[in-house]
């Protein structure tokens, strides 16, 4: 927009431009009355994009405030925060590695029940192209990469992706892949080759949308502004495109919202291009951050989410970009609260299953004209059994009355029974048996530690256990040098049998 735009230039007074008073007039009135409804209209326009709460159809709300279960623990705290619903979920897988990329459990899981727990609520994944995808690969290394995505070498990580999401209970994600490819930040760019970046990005919605029951919408997110390379060269095509999106900050230093719309590939060009090619727009990131705590900018998004077809959009929530995590800015979260706050989205009325008819029996078939079918014969009636005059009625059984027996005097008692008489013995005694003989131990000598002197006589020790020189152990005999450690054993005494003596008598 030039400045001859901006400020009007009177033409120049001459004759032939003369016209009569009354036509004058009554242009005049005209364009003051013209005037007069723009202003109205605009005013109207302008509250009701400032009362969020009156907007006819208002736009998805999400906060990013962590990937995991923290995130989704803080979305209760920051939806009473705001007094407002919170129906975007966001959050990113790491690009770690290539395990990471398929979908980590720790992170998909809480945040897709989240979603499944409402359905008014939606999931936002930003997707790497990349492992790993921030540790500032070279350019040359990125082409590399690129071009093995092309080929499909990396179809089956994004295969695996879509399958964990569709049991998961999330189809119809909306998958930010590749997000700011116009940077210079992320491994999965796009300016080292834009042809083969094109290229991988349509092997990895095809590998994705192969699997069955996937209904996925892939948001082509870029930064806002001409960065490395312009955004509009890295579009893959309508076909695998679902969303033009943006990741808008408050940078750079000293810029107003104004110049943000009308820079080169910033805001308008974005809504136009999404117009051109018949998509709608998001706002995947956006926040404070150059200019501080900047309640304008809040404000400048605000009118601007408001006033274009934008499928959802989700501020990033931590510091320095955030307004309920950021103490720091205190303007900002004050214009965030007032412009974002009080939206309520209705819950949806209760889905009614459709009424089943009635099942009714199926019509018999017609019966055929030769074979008529009988009626059932009546039932007979029935007769009491004739009786003959012999045959006489039995009186009931009745059962004896039984009597309490008295109790039997004890001198009526029978005397106990003597006890069986035992058995008689035969005269002639059994035969004694034997003990089976044992086997003669074999004489062996004592153990080094029993060595030593007897305590008792040779006589006294049974013939059977006493140590002959034909059985011992080989070894060296037991002496002193071979006694067991410990204190010397008393020597024995051998006792000397007693003497006889004679009888006195007779010689």
């Amino acid at each position: 927009m030039g400045a001859d735009d901006i400020h009007f230039r009177p033409r120049p007074f001459t004759p032939e431009s003369r016209r009569s008073p009354w036509k004058s007039t009554g242009w005049l009135a005209a364009g003051i009355a013209l005037a007069l409804f723009a202003t109205l209209t605009s005013s109207a326009t302008w509250l009701t994009s400032r009362s969020s709460g009156t907007a006819a159809k208002p736009v998805p709300l999400g906060a990013f405030l962590g990937s995991d279960w923290n995130g989704v623990e803080r979305v209760k705290e920051f939806e009473k925060w705001l007094n407002s619903t919170v129906t975007v979920g966001r959050t990113y897988l790491p690009g770690d590695s290539w395990q990471t990329v398929e979908g980590a459990g720790q992170i998909l899981g809480p945040w897709i029940d989240w979603k499944n727990a409402d359905p008014r609520r939606m999931l936002a994944v930003n997707v790497p192209m990349a492992a790993p995808n921030e540790v500032g690969m070279s350019d040359e290394d990125v082409a590399s990469l690129l071009h093995r995505g092309a080929d499909g070498e990396y179809d089956r990580h994004y295969r695996t992706l879509s399958e964990r999401l569709v049991s998961y209970g999330a189809p119809d994600a909306v998958l930010v892949l590749g997000w700011e490819m116009n940077g210079t930040t992320y491994s999965g760019r796009c300016a080292p080759d834009p042809e083969a970046w094109k290229q991988y990005w349509r092997r990895i919605v095809a590998a994705m949308r192969s699997v069955p029951g996937a209904r996925f919408r892939f948001d082509f997110t870029s930064t806002r502004g001409q960065d490395a390379v312009p955004w509009t060269q890295c579009y893959p095509g309508d076909d695998v495109v679902d969303v033009i999106g943006s990741d808008s900050y408050d940078q750079p230093y000293g810029k107003t919202f104004s110049d943000f719309v009308r820079e080169p590939y910033g805001l308008q060009a974005q809504a136009d291009f999404a117009a051109e090619h018949g998509k709608p727009i998001s706002f995947p990131e956006w926040g404070l951050f150059r200019n501080e705590d900047n309640p304008s900018y809040v404000q400048g998004m605000h009118e601007w989410i408001h006033s274009h077809n934008v499928l959802y959009q989700s501020i990033s929530d931590y510091c320095p970009h955030g307004v309920w995590s950021c103490d720091e800015n205190e303007r900002s979260s004050a214009a965030y609260r007032e412009l974002f706050g009080g939206v309520h989205v209705p819950e949806p009325p209760p889905r009614r299953l459709p009424r089943r008819p009635a099942s009714r029996p199926a019509p018999r078939p017609a019966l055929q004209a030769s074979r008529p079918r009988r009626a059932p014969p009546a039932p007979r009636p029935l007769r009491p059994p004739l009786r003959r005059p012999h045959q006489r009625r039995r009186p009931p059984r009745r059962e004896p009355l039984r009597r309490r027996r008295r109790p039997v005097p004890r001198r009526h008692l029978p005397h106990p029974r003597p006890p069986p008489p035992a058995p008689r013995r035969s005269r002639r005694a059994p035969l004694r048996r034997l003990p089976h003989p044992r086997p003669r131990p074999l004489r062996r000598s004592p153990p080094p530690h029993r060595a030593g002197p007897s305590p008792l006589p040779r006589r006294a020790i049974p013939h059977r256990l006493r140590p002959g020189p034909l059985l011992r152990r080989p070894g060296p005999r037991p002496g002193p040098r071979h006694r067991p450690p410990g204190p010397a054993p008393a020597p024995a005494t051998r006792r000397r049998p007693p003497r006889r003596r004679r009888r006195p008598g007779p010689r």
